[in-house]
């Protein structure tokens, strides 16, 4: 779906799922990744379908907030990450395993 190394859009997602009102800086700092990455990051989600942003401030002459939510296309896409990560994670489990059997029998 989006090209960019999964863990950081997993990382990304959860964060906003997390704290919608969050802002892209706190996001950066929080992943340590750049503000312009964020931005590109977040851009993506959003044409993709994945998260919706919604702007919470009625009055021009404030600040605008920005509350960042997760649709149910992102919420799969999420469940489809995690299942990722953890096929990856049960693969280096065994590698681990079998490495360390391998190393009982010669000791």
């Amino acid at each position: 779906m989006i090209e960019q190394p999964k863990k950081e859009v997993l990382d990304l997602i959860k964060r906003i799922e997390n704290q919608p009102a969050i802002t892209q800086r706190q996001i950066s700092d929080t992943l340590g990744i750049s503000l312009g990455k964020t931005n590109y990051l977040l851009r993506e989600l959003v044409r993709k379908g994945l998260v919706e942003v919604n702007n919470f401030t009625g009055n021009s002459g404030k600040l605008v907030k920005i509350h960042y939510m997760l649709t149910k296309k992102g919420f799969r896409h999420k469940i489809h990450l995690l299942q990722h990560f953890l096929r990856e994670k049960e693969s280096e489990y065994a590698k681990l395993k079998e490495e360390w059997e391998r190393v009982q029998d010669g000791v």
